[in-house]
């Protein structure tokens, strides 16, 4: 069996090197590092947006706000880490909680196990689609032949700033161009690192739910009712498993909601505005460039929205299950007076677990498809002004 961690080596380092987890030493200059480089970064996509304001110039201000809504919610996500910093370290310890009490049953260390394998997998795949989206997206830049000398014409920038200083070198030139490079790098696997990690936590619950499960439908035994002290065993660590799941389920939504609720506001924008980008390019000149700089920046879009509407639909299901293995176990194998207790596990399950966005909407797949309708029709807006 593998090393007893949910969260894969490569999500610690990466939430390591942004700052966010518990326990590394100077935790605070690294937060004030990212605010403060964010900060700056934003400040000056913001100044080119205000300075090239003009619908003639819609393609490069589509780039421009896609990018910059891009380094708006990995902001965001470092600062409500940042704030709720003593919720993630709850949700740790509840997850080292699950693995210590899975050292008592093959079946519950097999399904842990399991779910931590696939989570890994999966970070480790959407890290790489993040750098191959980030290479995709600067490659032209970097293969460009651009004339340093040239005052007539814009320089070509890998995200299109407004920098409060002359760029008549070439040197100045590759020194700017490397550093976007850089952050436009770090700034992509910071998203799919938070994605990442927000599908483990929801893969951890579901195992944790499907252990419960296999208890659900055990509890009526006949081997287990004829012992009272076992039965009553048995279904105080069922209800206490329970527990923790509701517990550890609340402590996500908790810190992943608002982070939810300005990700799918910004991501209605960015699937629109690429999209823009990517029905515009086509039959320009620089249309195999243009597209794609934009087509992988745009499935990750869709894929970060469509992660959380399915972890929510995903607890959902999940959810409903419990009220279902309950009613479906052999209850009637039971005391009258011990059947009860079953009751109790029924209606606190149809109360159920969700994710929210900002506590406005339950996060699903009719909701992502809510958002990739609202995306279509503002891009017909877009069009139409062209």
């Amino acid at each position: 069996m593998g090393s007893k961690r949910t969260i894969n080596r490569t999500v610690e380092l990466m939430l390591t090197m942004f700052g966010v987890w518990p326990g590394i030493p100077c935790v605070q200059l690294y937060r004030v590092f990212w605010i403060i480089t964010l900060a700056i970064n934003q400040y000056f996509h913001y100044l080119y947006f205000a300075t090239h304001f003009h619908f003639d110039n819609l393609f490069d201000l589509m780039d421009c706000l896609s990018s910059f809504l891009a380094h708006v919610k990995l902001t965001f996500k470092l600062v409500i880490f940042s704030l709720k910093q003593r919720k993630f370290v709850e949700i740790l310890t509840m997850t080292k909680e699950d693995w210590d009490d899975c050292g008592n049953s093959d079946v519950a260390l097999r399904e842990t196990a399991s779910k931590t394998k696939l989570s890994s997998r999966i970070c480790n795949a959407l890290i790489i689609l993040h750098t191959i989206a980030a290479v995709a997206y600067v490659i032209g830049i970097l293969l460009a032949d651009a004339d340093v000398t040239d005052r007539t014409a814009e320089l070509p920038l890998m995200m299109k700033m407004e920098y409060p200083f002359v760029i008549d070198t070439l040197r100045k030139y590759r020194l700017v161009l490397a550093t976007q490079f850089v952050f436009v790098m770090v700034c992509s696997w910071g998203a799919g690192l938070f994605n990442g990690l927000f599908l483990t936590l929801t893969l951890h619950v579901g195992s944790q739910i499907n252990i419960l499960l296999r208890w659900l439908t055990e509890v009526g035994s006949i081997d287990i009712e004829k012992k009272r002290d076992s039965f009553v065993t048995v279904m105080t660590e069922i209800i206490r498993k329970h527990q923790k799941i509701i517990n550890l389920s609340e402590n996500i939504e908790n810190l992943y909601s608002y982070i939810a609720l300005l990700q799918f506001t910004s991501n209605t924008v960015m699937i629109c505005s690429l999209g823009f980008l990517i029905v515009t390019a086509i039959g320009s000149p620089d249309a195999t460039e243009q597209i794609v700089r934009s087509l992988l920046f745009y499935a990750v879009t869709n894929i970060e929205a469509f992660i959380f509407c399915f972890a929510g639909e995903y607890l959902s299901n999940k959810s409903k299950a419990i009220g279902n293995a309950a009613y479906n176990s052999t209850w009637y194998n039971m005391r009258a007076k011990d059947n009860r207790i079953l009751l109790f596990i029924i209606l606190r399950s149809q109360r159920q677990l969700k994710f929210t966005a900002g506590k406005m909407a339950d996060l699903s797949l009719e909701y992502f498809t809510n958002i990739m309708k609202a995306s279509g029709s503002y891009l017909s807006v877009l069009l139409a002004m062209k």
